[in-house]
C-alpha cells in the first residue's frame, strides 16, 4: 500500500514553501497554496482536500465565524496493483478568534455538507464516452 498526501492552505496558513501552488480563491484576497505531486492519487485526495477548504469559508460566512487561516491536509494509501483506495483521511487546523465550540461545530458542519467527500462516501461510476 503505497502512501499519498496533500495540503492546501489559505490565510494565515498559507505554505511558504517555493514548491507550493499558488491559485486565486474566492474566498481570499491572497488566494490558495496547494502541496501535491499531480498523480491521480494525489488529485483524488486534493480533490477532498480543496473542497473542505471551501467549505470552511462558505459555512463560515453563513454562521458569522471569522476565519483568518485553514489548513487541510489529506492523505490515504492506494494498492499500486489494483489502485484500489484504503479511503482517504483529512485533518483541518484553523486559525479564528471563534471559540473552540463554535469551530468544532463548524467542522461537524462541513463535514456533513462538502460535496466532494460526500459524492466519494456515496460512491460513483465513472465511464469513458
Amino acid at each position: 500500500m503505497e502512501h499519498f498526501a496533500v495540503v492546501v492552505g489559505a490565510g494565515s496558513f498559507r505554505s511558504d514553501d517555493g514548491d507550493a501552488i499558488r491559485f486565486p480563491h474566492r474566498w481570499t484576497s491572497e488566494g490558495v497554496t496547494v502541496e501535491a505531486d499531480f498523480t491521480g492519487a494525489h488529485l483524488f485526495h486534493l480533490a477532498a482536500a480543496g473542497c473542505v477548504l471551501n467549505d470552511v469559508y462558505r459555512e463560515a460566512g453563513g454562521l458569522g465565524i471569522r476565519i483568518d487561516g485553514v489548513r487541510v491536509s489529506a492523505e490515504g494509501g492506494f494498492d499500486t496493483q489494483t489502485w484500489i483506495s484504503s479511503g482517504i483521511t483529512y485533518r483541518v487546523e484553523l486559525s479564528s478568534p471563534a471559540s473552540g465550540d463554535e469551530l468544532a461545530m463548524l467542522l461537524d458542519r462541513v463535514d456533513d455538507v462538502a460535496e466532494i467527500p460526500r459524492a466519494i462516501r456515496a460512491g460513483t461510476t465513472v465511464r469513458r464516452s
